[in-house]
């Protein structure tokens, strides 16, 4: 069954995905362009992933999307398993929101470029006024009403466990006093691990959990490294017992 799943992936799937990355980066960027980034950022990025999903035959599970309030904005913080994460979030978390995604990755061909027409944010860590930049990018984007998308690791993990998060996400939280949702995701790591490099993907089940937001409990540095940690044990509650760390310090 293996040997026929990569076949499939080869001659059946790949094909379909090329195609439709394609057509979803031009219809938002165009969309984006004549219409608004709101819509056209979101929607045809979720049904892109959602294609991906099922295309390549990965059964999705989410789990908690009754603790999220239609109404609210929040600052979602995931952990990063591997590149399916990103078409786990997008195509079923089921809020619109923007990303705030590595500089480098606005060079990727079409898709940086859509990412850049639907006002997802670029880190720039090239120094400290394009850091500040970055986040009055993401402080004017959560008051406009969208929540926003973070993974605090900075980097997808090389074993499956998670490492300590940087603040930046949760720096912004406090300051406009939002609440904090922790996500965990579960079997990216298996699908197609960072150590993976451009290979074949291994058919997993992908568990999404939404947790119970965290909401601000004061302001300042403490009231920071409180709910980092309270949103650090969150996630890692809802992993695999062979993917926790329970000694990881935070950072």
């Amino acid at each position: 069954m293996n040997f026929i799943y990569k076949i499939y992936q080869l001659c059946i799937a790949l094909p379909i995905l090329l195609v439709c990355t394609a057509l979803t980066a031009i219809i938002t960027i165009i969309g984006s362009w004549i219409g608004s980034a709101h819509f056209w950022g979101y929607y045809p990025g979720k049904i892109w992933s959602m294609i991906i999903c099922k295309v390549l035959l990965i059964p999705v599970e989410v789990r908690g999307k009754e603790h999220l309030d239609k109404k609210t904005s929040y600052v979602f913080t995931a952990n990063h398993q591997g590149a399916f994460d990103i078409f786990l979030i997008y195509g079923y978390l089921g809020r619109n929101f923007k990303w705030m995604m590595k500089k480098s990755l606005r060079k990727i061909f079409l898709v940086g470029k859509a990412c850049e027409s639907a006002r997802h944010i670029f880190v720039d860590k090239s120094g400290p006024k394009k850091i500040q930049e970055t986040y009055s990018k993401a402080r004017e984007i959560l008051k406009e009403g969208t929540s926003l998308v973070v993974f605090p690791e900075g980097a997808r993990t090389y074993d499956g466990c998670m490492i300590s998060f940087k603040k930046g996400a949760y720096q912004l939280a406090d300051e406009l006093q939002l609440p904090i949702v922790p996500v965990t995701i579960d079997g990216s790591f298996e699908i197609l691990p960072r150590t993976a490099g451009f290979s074949f993907v291994r058919r997993h089940k992908l568990i999404m959990t939404i947790h119970e937001p965290i909401p601000p409990c004061g302001k300042g540095v403490e009231d920071i490294k409180v709910t980092m940690e309270k949103s650090y044990a969150a996630i890692e509650s809802a992993l695999p017992e062979k993917y926790k760390k329970k000694n990881n310090a935070q950072a």
